[in-house]
């Protein structure tokens, strides 16, 4: 079976028992690992590949050919986006210094950029200037270094940005969970609808399961695909994106992807979907 997800610590926590032939049943897997930008292009592009990590985002163009799962994903509460500037951007906590600045994000089909610019159009009057697309890990030296004026940020940078010299501009997480009360959907999980998907909803809890029982066996794992991590950055990352929404979207869950794209559709910054295929 042909996977693809991140090379993050949540993903490889999540996945690593059954990566590794831990899961009595589930099929061998040969796994790409990619940042979101590629995974959510390995969706909608056709590259054969039967389970994949996108962005809750990315959802609306995939539909028709993959089913989104209830587990594996990330979804939570205090772990949304960041908007980082530097000094030189001007007054840290004034969202109108980013009209007609340049804003480094890390897909334009991830959920961090979606949030951003639902954002944006009530904090930014006449909107940002040029959106530039970077791998995650490049948006924090490129803020830093001038490049970009902002930097919309995902994944450890949370626990790291200080270590640039950064600002903090907007949490979108808190942004979105104060106005909504619900939970931030991040990434999703989604399978062809074609295989047996009760088949792979269980290898994906049995997994995360094995990994929550045995956390010390996927450390050499994990740290061998978090590139330039301590371990305390990616335990960080792990207690904070693998959450009981990881093994089940619930109800909550359900409420907050269609409540997301629902309102993204009304803004025409996604297609119009049948809420009733998310389920």
């Amino acid at each position: 079976m042909k996977m693809a997800f991140s090379p993050c610590p949540n993903d490889t926590f999540i996945f690593h028992a059954w990566v590794h032939g831990l899961i009595p049943g589930a099929p061998e897997l040969e796994v790409t690992y990619a940042d979101i930008d590629i995974t959510n292009s390995l969706a909608a592009g056709g590259s054969g590949h039967d389970v994949i990590k996108i962005s809750y985002a990315a959802l609306p163009w995939v539909l028709s050919e993959y089913a989104l799962l209830p587990c594996g994903g990330a979804l939570g509460r205090g772990c949304g986006p960041l908007v980082l500037t530097s000094d030189r951007t001007g007054p840290t906590g004034d969202p109108e210094m980013l009209a007609g600045r340049r804003v480094a994000v890390p897909s334009e089909r991830s959920t961090a950029y979606l949030l951003f610019r639902l954002w944006a159009a009530q904090k930014v009057p006449g909107g940002v200037g040029e959106i530039v697309v970077l791998p995650f890990h490049e948006i924090m030296p490129a803020v830093r270094d001038g490049s970009v004026d902002a930097g919309l940020v995902i994944h450890e940078a949370r626990f790291t940005y200080h270590t640039y010299n950064l600002n903090l501009m907007a949490d979108l997480g808190s942004w979105w969970e104060e106005g909504t009360g619900l939970p931030i959907p991040l990434g999703a999980i989604i399978a062809r609808r074609s295989l047996d998907l009760p088949a792979i909803i269980g290898w994906i809890r049995a997994s995360l399961r094995y990994a929550w029982a045995h956390p010390e066996a996927s450390r050499e794992y994990i740290l061998s695909h978090a590139q330039e991590m301590s371990p305390e950055v990616a335990q960080a990352h792990i207690k904070l994106y693998v959450n009981e929404f990881s093994e089940n979207l619930g109800e909550a869950g359900y409420q907050a992807v269609t409540s997301l794209l629902s309102r993204a559709a009304r803004e025409g910054l996604v297609p119009m979907v049948d809420l009733e295929r998310i389920r």
